[in-house]
């Protein structure tokens, strides 16, 4: 991430930036966004390099960033919505301040433009598929200095954007620490299960057609692949992620190859209701790593952030001390 202050350096560049700054809050930028008064560095994100104040008050948040700019002591003005099962995984306080921010509209493509507008927001945050935020672009710009995220970026380079921008980066030092620290201990606990083991991480959604399931090689997955070195199936260089692609029930069999599977739980160890289905199935049962006690129900709220990807890790090495050895 490239930062670049502006310094203050002798009497007369003190006198310049004062008269840049007080031009800068009347005019706009090159680029036709109104110019804050106050310090300002560039960052860079999907959309470019981008000028924003070193120390933002009135930031709006649309799409994928409110919940991880919450989660590292934000509080947006403004923000899009988040559906109720995010909302449910998320602590009280982050619910209130996520609550206390104006709504602007159910998603990215559905945003209330003249009620950002009017918030005036000094900085505005977005992670939305590329063809809404290009909907959009256009007219954030004048509003306020914007920074857009595509769905491809990974989720560290995500909290990191996010929180340099939104200048919120003490916390998501203290979070990264944290991570580091889970990481190494749970590659150094389990490490003969991590090298000797193969893994198969499957998932359910609500979109899902009735009769199916999907191989999942995205979400949470992602940190026990790269990070942890854990061997699950994924999608090949440049290919589509094997979870886009939807398996009838018939295939649940097949599994039967991995020596464990992994499957999605809510906080309190129960299948989640999208993938209830998968569970109940005879075919299901009868795996060997099933009836084994190898089929580890993993809670995953999220990976945009590191709180919940630290609560992913917790479950994983819960799941790995009390897994049964291979018969």
């Amino acid at each position: 991430m490239t930062t670049t202050l502006l310094r203050r350096r002798g009497p007369v560049l003190a006198a310049l930036l004062s008269a840049t700054l007080v031009l800068s809050a009347c005019g706009s930028s090159g680029d036709g966004a109104t110019k804050p008064a106050g310090e300002m560095r560039t960052v860079k994100a999907d959309n470019g390099s981008v000028s924003v104040p070193v120390k933002p008050q009135r930031v709006v948040t649309i799409g994928n960033t409110t919940l991880p700019f919450i989660d590292m002591g934000g509080a947006p003005v403004g923000a899009t919505e988040v559906t109720a099962s995010e909302l449910g995984l998320v602590p009280e306080k982050q619910k209130a301040t996520f609550k206390a921010a104006t709504n602007l509209g159910a998603s990215g493509d559905q945003v209330d433009l003249e009620k950002l507008a009017n918030l005036k927001p000094d900085l505005i945050l977005a992670q939305l598929p590329d063809g809404e935020f290009k909907k959009i672009e256009n007219q954030l710009k004048p509003i306020a200095p914007t920074l857009f995220w595509g769905l491809d970026t990974e989720w560290k380079a995500l909290a990191g954007g996010v929180a340099e921008a939104g200048n919120v980066t003490n916390e998501l030092s203290a979070q990264k620490a944290e991570f580091e620290k889970k990481i190494a201990k749970i590659k150094q606990t389990h490490r003969k299960i991590i090298d000797e083991t193969s893994f198969v991480n499957v998932d359910r959604w609500e979109s899902s057609d009735p009769g199916t399931f999907s191989i999942a090689d995205f979400g949470c997955v992602e940190i026990a692949q790269d990070d942890l070195g854990m061997k699950f199936p994924k999608a090949a260089e440049g290919k589509d992620p094997l979870g886009w692609t939807s398996l009838p029930f018939e295939q649940i069999a097949g599994l039967s190859k991995y020596d464990v599977i992994t499957y999605p739980v809510d906080a309190d160890g129960r299948p989640k209701p999208a993938f209830a289905p998968v569970v109940e199935t005879n075919t299901w049962k009868a795996l060997p790593a099933v009836s084994s006690g190898r089929a580890l129900g993993l809670f995953c709220p999220g990976n945009n952030s590191y709180r919940p990807v630290l609560q992913y890790l917790d479950s994983l090495d819960r799941a790995l001390a009390n897994l049964p050895a291979k018969k």
